[in-house]
């Protein structure tokens, strides 16, 4: 009983996420939609014979980001909306396939933001996954990449996402953690990011915490862990809740979205109407319903 009262919250925070979300458009989502059971995301396009994961829409809803492992390296591709289909991958304008860029996201200025082991500077010789971000320009291209200073550390950093204030949450594996990797939030305050704060017990363990996807109101995050004791498969889905000033003691997803394989990369649509994970090498989507079964 107790699941299913928080699986039900899950649906109602994502139902307030979406009516809140003065950004959400209509997204132009390809046929067959998914009902309660995953499918695979745009197979032949976006979920191909190579290594795909991620997940992220454009604000209008007519451009998709994703990531795509080539010969030992990731690199982030776009596929655009032209009124009636989804055109073919593009690598994007940012992306330097000398070095590894993965976890696309957008924050709430549109500012695209990703991670990449290229080097800060001719000294850099760290060769960490840091958190970078690239400017829209008028062309519908991107900046050049600049280093997210702000909050990466000498340690790896990965996959952020934001809520409406332009909070940062992500995950790293830098000094400090309780496990291999945790999850940490920067606040935007008064156009300065503080130091990350470790999200603590509730959602963080001494095993690894990764991938979180945090709801725009800041109430919800789900995020992926390896290694847990309720776990299926290589890595599998959590969530927790912030309620009365806390996290709540994070809870699995279920088996009707986590599998015997690795499951990560989580992220709802801006529309609040989809699911989007990524397992066994594809980019699979559900119904955001099924997270209430």
């Amino acid at each position: 009983m107790k699941h299913l009262i928080a699986s039900a919250l899950i649906v109602l925070t994502i139902t307030l996420f979406c009516c809140t979300n003065k950004k959400a458009v209509e997204i132009p989502y390809p046929l067959p939609v998914p009902d309660t059971s995953a499918i695979v995301f745009l197979p032949g396009i976006v979920s191909s014979d190579s290594f795909d994961f991620n997940a992220c829409f454009s604000a209008d809803g007519k451009s998709y980001y994703f990531t795509r492992n080539e010969s030992d390296r990731t690199l982030i591709y776009v596929i655009r909306h032209n009124g009636t289909n989804w055109g073919s991958p593009q690598l994007t304008s940012f992306t330097d396939t000398a070095w590894s860029q993965a976890d696309p996201a957008f924050a709430p200025d549109g500012k695209m933001y990703f991670i990449s082991n290229r080097p800060k500077d001719a000294n850099d010789t760290l060769r960490d996954f840091d958190i970078w971000f690239s400017n829209p320009l008028p062309n519908g291209e991107w900046s050049a990449p600049e280093n997210f200073k702000a909050i990466n550390s000498d340690s790896n950093e990965y996959y952020m996402s934001f809520t409406a204030t332009g909070n940062v949450y992500f995950g790293s594996s830098r000094n400090g953690s309780a496990g291999q990797e945790d999850i940490y939030v920067s606040r935007l305050e008064n156009g300065v990011y503080t130091t990350p704060e470790n999200l603590g017990a509730a959602v963080n363990t001494d095993k690894a915490e990764f991938d979180p996807f945090i709801t725009h109101d800041e109430k919800l995050i789900i995020f992926a862990s390896s290694k847990r004791d309720d776990g299926l498969g290589g890595a599998d889905l959590y969530y927790s809740r912030f309620e009365n000033g806390a996290w709540t003691k994070a809870a699995s997803l279920g088996k009707h979205i986590n599998t015997t394989t690795r499951d990560f990369c989580p992220y709802i649509s801006r529309d609040g109407k989809y699911f989007f994970f990524s397992s066994n090498r594809d980019v699979k989507w559900v119904k955001a319903e099924a997270l209430n079964r």
